[in-house]
């Protein structure tokens, strides 16, 4: 049996055909401006302990900023919210430039209209080819079932019907 392979055009349709949820995770730089990148491949892990992972590309130059922070925040993005998912994602200079966000206490920062957020801090970090697998320890939280989630899929941002 072969493995496919990044070359495959149906591997990344395949991929694409699983719907999943948007997420920003962010955090506060030692100088106070708030640092981040966008995650769709965000799951729950464990209800106890509490859980949550996430898969980050071993490319990303956001990444080894955050992952040494001792607190991030993780904004699961609302159905209005594609344009932030877009803006944080880009490489640019100022990427929260116009997004409403806070910092906690800890220095999570999470954005302002998120159907749900969460503190968390890095357990463990696991080699998974070209991705690191994140396994997140959820500190608080707090959500609004009733706000409709910002979804990824087929390579689009979407809304649930």
């Amino acid at each position: 049996m072969t493995v496919a392979t990044a070359l495959d055009p149906a591997l990344r349709r395949s991929f694409g055909a699983f719907p999943s949820g948007v997420t920003v995770i962010a955090g506060l730089a030692p100088d106070g401006t708030p640092l981040g990148l966008v995650a769709s491949s965000f799951t729950s892990v464990s209800l106890q302990p509490a859980l949550v992972s996430m898969c980050i590309a071993h490319t990303s130059g956001t990444w080894p900023l955050l992952t040494g922070l001792p607190v991030l925040g993780v904004s699961v993005l609302a159905a209005d919210q594609g344009w932030i998912a877009r803006q944080v994602s880009a490489r640019r200079p100022d990427r929260f430039a116009g997004v409403e966000w806070r910092a906690t206490a800890d220095g999570a920062v999470v954005l302002d209209g998120a159907s749900g957020w969460m503190e968390v801090s890095v357990q463990q970090q696991i080699r998974a080819g070209d991705h690191d697998i994140v396994v997140l320890a959820v500190h608080e939280l707090n959500a609004d079932p009733e706000m409709q989630p910002l979804v990824f899929h087929g390579s689009r941002f979407r809304q649930l019907a």
